[in-house]
């Protein structure tokens, strides 16, 4: 009975609104695609069912890693969680460095209604969590030490909503610390400055931005089902076909559209790449960077190849002397 309990952690990710794969998030991202195939690319129903469930796409070699990488990933947070700096440590240190500031004292706006400090924390959060992801997201790319972890991300050919995932363990690391150094951070502030009431404005427990992001179809940003924004609203959310154009291997694509949710942090900072019409993509990268299917290469690739880019970071020792010029001593 145990290790049901553990399996079912494992795939705890599906019942969970928190988690982007939650099952009604899957069902919203199934309809979304149904509706556009049929009233806009004029599919018929019966093609439209046959294209989102393309058994090429979900049950391609690349797919299948994918699924084994889900339930190894996810056995290794639940081991490793428990040793990660918690947002409520972060959170304690940043509220007593907020004392120790002489400009400052608590509960400054403590007489601020309580709905607006609710939606202004809401709002925040999001902000802040989204801006975050987006300077770690691109660091990813720049930095060759972070590349050889993300790279693993990009290895996918086909990609699935279970593509989100498909991450090495190291990354998953870095972005749990993201994520607990922002809210944690965040939320000190906020207590703070405007004492307990502050609060989030949720949806079945998450924040209602975070709730319409995935209703609004999160999970096709990974998908095979090229949806797209007016270009306009495009320079402010990152619509599927735009992060599809992300994992494109065109070496036009490279390093563009690094948003989660927004895309107004790619337009003021110079990587927003707009969706292109009828324009078909590949996935993946090349065989000699990494390989899509083979579990082994996925998770021990990337430690030889930080090893590699640590080596020539390296000075490199000067050669010894010859003998020729040691008899000359």
């Amino acid at each position: 009975m145990e290790f049901l309990g553990h399996l079912g952690d494992v795939f705890s990710d599906f019942h969970d609104p928190k988690k982007r794969i939650f099952v009604g998030y899957l069902l919203a991202a199934i309809l979304i695609a149904l509706l556009w195939l049929v009233a806009v690319r004029r599919c018929s129903f019966r093609d439209a069912l046959q294209k989102v469930f393309d058994r090429s796409i979900l049950w391609s070699a690349s797919a299948r890693a994918d699924y084994k990488i889900f339930v190894i990933n996810r056995i290794f947070t639940l081991f490793i969680s428990p040793l990660l700096l918690s947002q409520l440590a972060i959170a304690t240190a940043v509220y007593y460095l907020l004392l120790d500031l002489p400009v400052l004292h608590r509960e400054l706006f403590s007489d601020a209604p309580v709905a607006l400090v609710t939606v202004l924390f809401t709002v925040t959060i999001f902000l802040m969590d989204d801006l975050t992801k987006y300077v770690l997201h691109r660091m990813m790319h720049r930095w060759p030490l972070l590349w050889a972890i993300h790279k693993v991300h990009h290895s996918a050919e086909t990609m699935t909503p279970v593509t989100v995932y498909r991450v090495h363990p190291l990354e998953g690391v870095l972005y749990a610390f993201r994520t607990a150094f922002v809210q944690g951070s965040v939320m000190a502030s906020f207590l703070f400055l405007f004492g307990p009431s502050v609060d989030l404005v949720t949806v079945l427990g998450v924040s209602v931005f975070s709730f319409v992001f995935h209703v609004a179809g999160s999970n096709l940003r990974h998908s095979h089902i090229s949806i797209r924004y007016w270009p306009w609203l495009e320079h402010l959310l990152i619509s599927p076909a735009q992060h599809q154009i992300h994992h494109s291997s065109a070496k036009r694509h490279y390093d563009k559209n690094f948003g989660v949710a927004f895309a107004l942090w790619d337009w003021l900072f110079g990587s927003l790449h707009l969706s292109e019409p009828d324009t078909e993509l590949t996935f993946g990268l090349s065989q000699t960077e990494a390989h899509a299917s083979d579990i082994r290469n996925i998770y021990l690739r990337p430690f030889a190849d930080m090893y590699a880019v640590i080596r020539r970071r390296l000075p490199r020792r000067r050669p010894r002397a010859t003998a020729a010029v040691k008899s000359q001593r």
